[in-house]
């Protein structure tokens, strides 16, 4: 069966059922159910939840390629595993943006019999929350301009407005505008241009804060703009942290699902990993980490920038740290990395699967890098030979890496059980003081790009010139220095060119902008020709997107 066939046919639990699997009261105080089937998390109950040891889980995966690898759905199928043996584990997610659903990926829910549900919901609007964040960026957008117009009292140059507006879907028509354009006395016509929601600084604030009054404040501290003094406006200047607060003050709650097999899922906020942090809410991560044993989080794309700025960022925000890493891997994709094109893939091809093997390798180093325990779960294709699964697991055991076959895309949780039991051993033996950041927060900022260069990307350096080293001066004596870097790059190879596979190790990681995100407290910048509005593809997911006779939605998934 496909995809929505098996999540239709799902015995979906009600929402109430699954909390108290995890000791969450059925009451008002703890939940306010949205439907039958989702429900968001109370504060009040998760401020007075207690700590406890509980084991973080990060499952990051090889650079993408068209063929697939499967993040969501290992990450589904790990905790349905964990909880199969016996173990209470809960699964957070990303939400999932409208972009690439109507675009280039489809839906983003898992697969198989590892999925959440209730899966057209959660692809589609959810629980509202990033239509939240799309308004309380554009309120702050609309209350710049209205300031212009009515006297400009901050006296904000109109020519150096850094605070972009956005919208949550795949538009390349909106990179560059004009906006202003109707003749009024006080009107200043300016160039403007649109990110994707996912991108926004309002995205990253909601997922790095730590309740309403942290998010408040990091809102207020948001950098919209300058005087032609150069002195800095912040969202505060404008009184605009009050009102995005406002619209934010029911997104911000953790939203709690299942997965087929009935077991929680809390999914929740959604920045990419190749134009921003890559990782659900702190909240959501730290609530499951309160509620069970086992917690089984991912981070977007492969490990070179979802976990890479998941150890980097979030976790030195959250104070939380892996117990182990899973790094997901296909038969297909390897073989893509090793010249293969995608057409071809389902013959056996022992020489390809080889040369694709050291972008697996390299993933694996770079991990290692943070002082992590690590173990590889091949996601398994039916077209899959033995010989070709043997030469993943020999190549393994010569890096001294447990390696599992994983069948949760047919099996669900039974199909994981192995990964999981070697889970639980990895963390037994993690040792918490082991765990490290790639740099510290007191080098220079160029130091930092240059670190995540040449340590995780193998470049020989970094491209800079002297506009954005100028840049840098004032971000680090503006007392932003301290701050981690986001890195945007292209999401297909180690390198700033998409078609780069394997593992490229000597080029140069050229730096086209650098942003400040002075609210979410990192450094975005921006290398290569990476967009933060994406384009559709030539023939967009949309295309076959519609309701059938029956009222049921086809083409999303």
């Amino acid at each position: 069966m496909s995809d929505i066939k098996i999540a239709r046919a799902a015995k979906i639990k009600p929402i109430g059922d699954v909390l108290k699997k995890f000791n969450v009261p059925n009451d008002p105080l703890s939940f306010s159910p949205m439907g039958r089937h989702i429900a968001k998390l109370n504060f009040e109950y998760i401020e007075k939840l207690k700590e406890q040891k509980s084991n973080l889980i990060l499952v990051t995966a090889i650079t993408p390629t068209p063929a697939g690898e499967g993040k969501t759905t290992t990450s589904v199928g790990l905790s349905d595993g964990l909880n199969k043996i016996g173990k209470k584990s809960i699964v957070c997610l990303r939400e999932p943006s409208l972009g690439p659903s109507f675009g280039m990926k489809g839906g983003a829910a898992g697969g198989g019999y590892a999925q959440v549900i209730p899966m057209e919901q959660i692809n589609l609007h959810f629980t509202g929350d990033f239509h939240a964040i799309t308004s309380a960026h554009n309120l702050l957008s609309a209350l710049i301009d209205n300031h212009i117009y009515w006297g400009n009292k901050l006296n904000i140059d109109p020519e150096n407005i850094v605070w972009k507006r956005v919208v949550d879907l795949n538009d390349r028509g909106l990179r560059k505008i004009k906006i202003n354009l109707e003749k009024l006395k006080n009107n200043v016509p300016r160039d403007d241009s649109f990110d994707i929601t996912v991108a926004s600084e309002v995205m990253a604030i909601f997922c790095l804060s730590n309740n309403i009054k942290d998010l408040e404040k990091k809102i207020g501290n948001i950098t919209v703009a300058y005087t032609k003094n150069k002195k800095p406006i912040y969202a505060k200047d404008l009184k605009a942290h009050g009102p995005m607060t406002v619209l934010l003050k029911e997104a911000i709650r953790p939203n709690a699902v299942q997965t087929l097999e009935n077991n929680l899922a809390i999914i929740h906020g959604g920045p990419f990993a190749n134009i921003a942090h890559g990782c659900n809410s702190i909240l959501a991560t730290k609530t499951a980490l309160k509620l069970s044993e086992y917690v089984v989080t991912e981070a977007g794309f492969g490990a070179d920038l979802g976990a890479e700025k998941f150890l980097n960022i979030k976790c030195r925000k959250a104070g939380i740290q892996p117990s182990c890493v899973v790094l997901v891997a296909t038969i297909r994709a390897l073989k893509m990395h090793g010249g293969v094109e995608k057409d071809d893939l389902k013959k056996e091809n022992i020489d390809a699967l080889k040369k694709g093997l050291p972008n697996l390798e390299r993933h694996i180093e770079n991990l290692k890098k943070f002082g992590l325990e690590v173990v590889v779960a091949i996601n398994h294709f039916v077209m899959d030979t033995d010989k070709e699964v043997e030469i993943i697991k020999e190549f393994c055991s010569k890096l001294e890496v447990k390696v599992n076959l994983c069948k949760h895309w047919a099996n669900g949780g039974e199909g994981t059980k192995d990964l999981a039991n070697n889970v639980i051993e990895l963390c037994k033996k993690s040792e918490k003081n082991k765990f490290k950041y790639l740099y510290s927060d007191d080098i220079p900022v160029l130091e930092k790009i240059e670190k995540i260069a040449k340590e995780i990307y193998r470049a020989k350096g970094i491209e800079v010139d002297e506009k954005i080293k100028q840049q840098v001066k004032e971000i680090e004596k503006a007392g932003f220095g301290k701050f981690p870097v986001c890195i945007a790059k292209t999401q297909y190879s180690f390198s700033t060119d998409p078609k780069s596979k394997g593992a490229p190790s000597g080029h140069i990681l050229p730096i086209r902008e650098i942003r400040l995100s002075s609210g979410a407290e990192f450094l975005v910048v921006v290398c290569g020709s990476i967009m933060t509005m994406p384009g559709l593809p030539r023939i967009p997911a949309a295309d076959s997107i519609k309701l059938n006779d029956e009222g049921d939605i086809e083409g999303l998934f």
